[in-house]
């Protein structure tokens, strides 16, 4: 009898024992999180640009799962590259995939999405002036919105069923179409200053991007 008990008491231990691994790795549904981001766009001189960001999880079961996130760089950067000057907004969504264990998962993530930059379209307008005068001109910019592509890692610590920190690191890839804009050129005989359109050909920047934050299970 009494070795039934000890068993007994051994099987209910164990069991109640997976049961709390399996729920403090075992996703929910839905997920909740916010971050603080940075990017080092090798236009922006090498340097890093801090944001802010929040992100929404959907977990199909626990290695696959789709989401959504947002960042906002608020830095407005007047000396960078002409398509990367003004404020950064950053939207991705796509796919995260890979392994849970009981304290931590890792994870690949592939998201497609879009980067913005406030000031990154612009032309130079030449204003009417007397002659003999040097024209007055006004550069005009508005919001240039790019195609960009996540590719990267996450690494996730499980503090319980429902709060978690999570890393992200990765690529994050930005497409520049071909741009066509006014310049200013002299003419060295008659003083003239007449526009020319210079032309910026298209291409794929790579960025690196870091994230640290946490989330909430529901």
């Amino acid at each position: 009898m009494r070795k039934t008990l000890i068993l007994a008491s051994t099987a209910i231990a164990l069991t109640l024992a997976s049961m709390r691994v399996s729920a403090q790795s075992e996703p929910t549904k839905v997920e909740l999180g916010g971050h603080f981001t940075s990017i080092t766009i090798p236009d922006f001189g090498g340097r890093s640009e801090a944001g802010f960001g929040g992100r929404v999880t959907f977990n199909f079961n626990q290695n696959v799962a789709i989401e959504a996130e947002g960042n906002f760089f608020p830095n407005n950067c007047y000396s960078c590259r002409a398509e990367n000057v003004g404020t950064l907004a950053q939207g991705f969504f796509g796919v995260k995939a890979g392994k849970r264990f009981r304290k931590f998962g890792i994870f690949g993530k592939a998201r497609p999405g879009f980067a913005s930059f406030s000031g990154g379209d612009f032309n130079i307008i030449l204003q009417p002036s007397p002659p003999g005068v040097f024209p007055f001109f006004i550069v005009n910019r508005s919001r240039a919105t790019n195609f960009a592509f996540d590719l990267g890692a996450v690494v996730e610590l499980y503090h319980s069923r429902r709060v978690f920190t999570r890393f992200d690191a990765g690529d994050t890839m930005i497409r520049y179409p071909q741009r066509s804009f006014n310049g200013l050129n002299l003419d060295p005989f008659t003083g003239t200053v007449l526009p020319f359109p210079i032309t910026f050909p298209g291409e794929t920047k790579h960025n690196f991007q870091f994230s640290a934050g946490v989330g909430i299970r529901f």
